[in-house]
């Protein structure tokens, strides 16, 4: 497989999360550019502890970091333009969309998702794509789907090759210029966009227009009594495309 410079690939059959793997080898000294792929997962986890589902047949990775700015949290809006960048091969550039703060959505419905952790020195990027196969979507506010599902023919390898050589460039543009053309391209694909949305949190829910992205990369909310920020919340998309939630 063909990687972008100073990338190394670690190639697994099976692991139990491969951000969990790669955080114990990034702890131990291992480069940036470091990416564990791993076939399956056997405790694949997403944002706030829920599991990732993981059976063979989609991407599942992790990537060593070592960035030089900050903060290292904008890396998930990083991450997620390059990954809808990389998945234009397979679909059509208008059919790819970003919720926020990092889901990436296929015709409105969720094929990716990327998960941040860190330690001192080092953020590890995972990120999941619904290759071949979805979840059932009986119980989720956001519809799964997959590549496959949508009518497109994908390899896993492909996909990777794809995503690392369009991370690569999106992580170099970003320590050069900063966040604001992250921002840009982020805004260009965003689900609610100006639209009506509720931020919910665990003591309350607040309404509004999502009317975009602050120079960190905060949300920014339209309420009656006047903008609000929020780095965290669930987010239900109340009109037009995406009309649904989207749990982070």
């Amino acid at each position: 497989m063909r990687l972008p410079a100073n990338f190394t690939l670690i190639r697994l059959d099976e692991v139990g999360s491969t951000n969990a793997e790669a955080l114990r080898r990034a702890a131990e000294g291992a480069a940036a550019g470091t990416v564990v792929w791993a076939g399956r997962q056997t405790v694949g986890r997403g944002r706030r502890g829920r599991l990732w589902v993981s059976p063979p047949g989609n991407l599942y990775c992790s990537i060593v970091l070592r960035p030089s700015r900050a903060p290292a949290a904008q890396i998930s809006y990083v991450a997620a333009v390059a990954l809808a960048e990389a998945l234009e091969p397979w679909a059509a550039p208008a059919s790819v969309r970003l919720k926020w703060p990092n889901d990436v959505l296929l015709h409105g419905g969720k094929v990716s998702g990327i998960l941040l952790e860190g330690g001192a020195d080092h953020v590890v990027l995972g990120t999941g794509v619904n290759v071949a196969t979805h979840p059932a979507d009986e119980t989720r506010a956001l519809r799964p789907t997959s590549l496959a599902a949508e009518g497109a023919e994908a390899t896993v390898e492909a996909v990777l090759e794809s995503y690392l050589d369009h991370l690569a460039a999106w992580v170099n543009r970003w320590e050069a210029n900063g966040f604001a053309p992250v921002r840009e391209a982020w805004l260009g694909r965003a689900v609610g966009l100006g639209e009506p949305i509720e931020v919910r949190l665990p003591r309350e829910t607040i309404p509004g227009r999502f009317t975009g992205l602050d120079d960190d990369g905060v949300l920014l909310l339209a309420t009656e009594g006047g903008t609000r920020r929020f780095a965290a919340g669930d987010v239900f998309v109340l009109t037009g495309e995406g009309a649904h939630a989207a749990h982070h």
